[in-house]
């Protein structure tokens, strides 16, 4: 599931793909409720990433992968809040149309011919990656 020494891995699109789409799911809810809009939590990329590939990414997994997209400047990250930085905005915008289904190929395709990644120093520890665990699921438990 990975590329070439020192490429894009499949679960870096994985993750910039749950990105996107946890927070346009959090800024439609944020202009609906009227409230500022702040970013997807990790708890948001978690239910983006499981309705993607069926599975809950590890911490290893998603500290990599965000570690990776932001030291690209593809994402922001701020504790536990993430964006798409406007770079991600015009990869995600100028990338082949090819639905959900295979959209994390069609961008791991797109990220190996336009950027190379980085590596921001970002963290992400047990605790925060548990609490994020623990919020997914108890949305699931109560059915959001």
């Amino acid at each position: 599931m990975g590329a070439g020494a020192g490429g894009w891995h499949w679960n870096d699109a994985w993750i910039f793909v749950s990105v996107v789409i946890a927070e346009r799911l959090e800024r439609d809810r944020a202009l609906h409720a009227a409230l500022p809009m702040v970013g997807a939590t990790l708890a948001d990329v978690l239910a983006a990433a499981d309705f993607l590939h069926h599975s809950v990414p590890s911490r290893a997994e998603l500290q990599d992968s965000v570690r990776r997209l932001a030291g690209a400047g593809l994402l922001t990250i701020d504790d536990d809040l993430v964006e798409v930085a406007p770079a991600g905005e015009q990869l995600w915008r100028t990338r082949p149309f090819s639905g959900l289904s295979s959209a994390v190929l069609s961008l791991q395709a797109q990220l190996n011919r336009s950027s190379t990644p980085g590596d921001h120093d970002w963290t992400l520890d047990d605790s925060t990656y548990a609490a994020a665990v623990r919020e997914y699921s108890l949305r699931l438990a109560d059915g959001r």
